[in-house]
């Protein structure tokens, strides 16, 4: 296993060489954060125990939400949320994929393209929701953009799980799938016709120009995934920690990358070597614009339903399983002596000189 930090030291003047005249601010950002996150060139803080006298000084940590390191306690937080807003039922997972046609537009028009994803994705479940005959009501999605392959090419799509079941709010009903159709959603071609339709207006909206080539048909795909609980572990994996694992990075030597991925179609681990400088662009090109909301909620399960969630799981005799790490506290900090939790007396303190004076030639400084 190599840190990540240690990935950019050795290869940020081989990337900034290639591919500075096109990096944005979001991406320079990300890369000074990941560089510095919890190494001796960081701000310190100073931490001073309960128990006894011991005082540390501690490295900050980057807390960038791309950085494999950080907000763990964030990505927990989140999972949590979601389930304590989970009803009964048969649950589903719909992934909607901008077409490889469409995505040097997307890289142009970021935060544009990201937006009719979640836009169209939503408006296709809801549209699909409110005219079937079982359903006939609103339905309720927790959507998260990823914008990666497991081989970390660029690759937009947005997930969408959501419990097989919808609220009729005039005729205050739930109706959920039963019997046979419980396992089964939408047909997922129909869906992409009119996720591909509602798509192209949105474009034409905003008056960008399609690229020739635009494919007639598209990829949806519409699965059941149980109680919905294995799912929101998949979409919160890559929420806030980066798109790879450091675990995942095998090796960093002679200009060259090795990190490990899993194949979608066959489930077996393979490896993909790649210069230092093209593995950073990998890992960079996935960072969102800043302030862009990578997971959002609809209908039932916005969060402003918290009372409406609250009503269903009480008609239904049904309450979200708290378990034994139900919103737990930041985990304290401990003294290395006693064991005593440490309190933070003194943030940002600068790195040594010695240490910054050390920062490679070309860096990004913060």
């Amino acid at each position: 296993m190599i840190p990540l930090s240690e990935v950019i030291r050795r290869c940020e003047a081989d990337y900034l060489r290639q591919y500075s005249a096109t990096m944005l601010p979001s991406h320079r950002q990300a890369l000074a954060a990941l560089k510095l996150c919890r190494t001796a060139m960081a701000p310190r803080m100073r931490a001073v125990c309960s128990g006894c006298d011991e005082t540390r000084l501690v490295p900050h940590s980057c807390g960038h939400r791309s950085c494999p390191h950080c907000q763990h306690f964030e990505s927990q937080q989140w999972l949590e949320r979601q389930a304590r807003r989970q009803v009964p039922g048969s649950h589903f997972l719909l992934t909607f994929t901008l077409p490889a046609q469409l995505r040097a537009l997307a890289w142009q028009h970021q935060r544009t393209l990201y937006a009719v994803l979640f836009e169209c994705a939503w408006a296709t479940v809801s549209l699909f929701c409110r005219n079937d005959r079982q359903l006939q009501g609103q339905a309720g999605a927790v959507a998260v953009l990823h914008t990666h392959s497991r081989r970390l090419d660029y690759h937009p799509h947005v997930h969408l799980a959501m419990p097989g079941a919808a609220l009729d709010p005039e005729k205050r009903l739930w109706r959920s799938r039963s019997g046979k159709g419980s396992g089964y959603l939408f047909n997922h071609r129909a869906l992409a016709k009119v996720f591909r339709a509602k798509v192209l207006a949105a474009l034409a909206r905003e008056g960008l120009k399609l690229p020739p080539g635009v494919p007639a048909r598209w990829v949806v795909d519409c699965k059941g995934v149980g109680d919905g609980s294995k799912a929101l572990v998949y979409l919160g994996r890559y929420l806030y920690r980066g798109v790879i694992q450091e675990k995942d990075i095998l090796s960093c030597e002679a200009g060259k990358v090795r990190f490990r991925y899993r194949e979608s179609q066959t489930g077996k681990s393979a490896v993909r070597t790649v210069s230092g400088a093209r593995f950073l662009a990998l890992i960079l090109q996935h960072v969102l614009p800043k302030g862009f909301r990578r997971s959002r909620n609809f209908g039932f399960l916005h969060p402003n339903s918290k009372r409406l969630i609250a009503l269903l799981q009480v008609v239904l005799k049904v309450a979200p399983d708290p378990g034994p790490t139900w919103m737990k506290p930041r985990p304290p900090f401990l003294c290395a002596c006693c064991g005593a939790p440490m309190r933070i007396v003194q943030r940002r303190i600068p790195a040594p000189e010695r240490w910054r004076s050390a920062t490679p030639t070309g860096s990004v400084s913060l």
